[in-house]
């Protein structure tokens, strides 16, 4: 899949995510086999902008490109101008949010609730196409709720107003993360359009992630909250889509040293007390799966420096590679 001059391969993009796709996790899901990753939207509310949160969501040091920028707003001159300004930092592709369900975002009338408003969307995209040189996204739900399905028509309109990709997770903004994915509505988008889809909506492993692509059309699958804890889906869903078959289970060896170069760029992306809170919700997901887990999180919730996750983190793993148990 190419988005304007970039080829995305594999095709396979972590989603946006706030709290979670921040630079430390982008650049680990793309060395374990990511095509693309999309940052923490940024708002395009220029105020915040000098903001500490703000100023690490920028930083894209030591990232390859193509990297791409979401940006949030409902205000056509000021996402024009966001779009200009993360490109003036670094971005090689804006994506636009129209499809965060959260009740923060659609109260400013941001995210999902744009949808419903399709002249807006329109002024929205043509005003951020308009304003930078580099390819356009656009990120957004199959409608406000199940009786306002407008997908399609929004897909139509960001072709029409020179989006180059459009990524769709198939549920309305009243289904939040709950009930079925809407894999019919994603495959009618892609036959309305002509511009790459992204299917985006419970995949959770390689063999759905065939039968999304199948069964859709969609030029490449995204994955958000399957990432979580396991940033390896990435290479499994990788080798399946390109050989049929399925990648051997990365052992408890290896994922501990994924882990720990984790947690080690965390600490220094954000600064040793910063970065242990914030990783203690990624070890969460990492040791979720596995015995005496939980006798694990209450460790690492309890450490208070680096090193000390460190070492819960290689001790954790060592055992279970050793089948031993977690020591007393």
């Amino acid at each position: 899949m190419h988005i304007g001059p970039y080829l995305v391969s594999p095709p396979i993009v972590l989603a946006p995510m706030a709290g979670v796709s921040d630079r430390p996790f982008r650049r680990l899901c793309r060395r374990l086999g990511a095509g693309l990753t999309v940052s923490e939207m940024v708002s395009a509310d220029r105020r915040l902008w000098n903001s500490r949160k703000t100023q690490l969501r920028l930083d894209h040091v030591g990232e390859p490109d193509p990297r791409s920028v979401q940006i949030l707003g409902a205000d056509p001159r000021a996402m024009a101008e966001a779009a200009r300004f993360n490109v003036g930092q670094g971005a090689r592709i804006i994506d636009i949010n129209m499809g965060c369900p959260a009740k923060k975002v659609c109260g400013a009338q941001a995210g999902a609730a744009l949808l419903r408003d399709e002249t807006l969307v329109g002024r929205i995209l043509e005003a951020v196409v308009g304003a930078v040189a580099v390819p356009v996204t656009l990120k957004i739900r199959t409608g406000w709720d199940l009786t306002h399905r407008n997908g399609i028509a929004v897909a139509r309109i960001a072709e029409q107003a020179g989006i180059q990709a459009l990524a769709v997770h198939g549920r309305t903004r009243a289904c939040g993360y709950s009930g079925p994915v809407d894999y019919a509505t994603i495959r009618a988008i892609k036959q309305a359009v002509t511009i790459p889809v992204i299917a985006n909506g419970d995949i959770d492993s390689p063999e759905q992630a065939r039968r999304v692509l199948d069964y859709t059309g969609a030029d490449a699958v995204m994955i958000g909250r399957s990432a979580q804890g396991r940033p390896w889906i990435f290479r499994e869903i990788a080798h399946f889509l390109a050989s049929g078959e399925r990648l051997a289970p990365p052992s408890p060896l290896r994922i501990g040293r994924w882990v720990t170069a984790h947690l080690t760029q965390l600490y220094e992306f954000y600064g040793e007390t910063a970065g242990v809170r914030i990783a203690r919700k990624h070890l969460i997901w990492y040791s979720q799966h596995w015995p005496e887990s939980a006798r694990f999180r209450t460790r690492a919730n309890a450490a208070e420096s680096g090193h000390a996750q460190l070492l819960l983190v290689r001790d954790f793993f060592e055992r279970l590679a050793n089948k031993e148990p977690l020591a007393a």
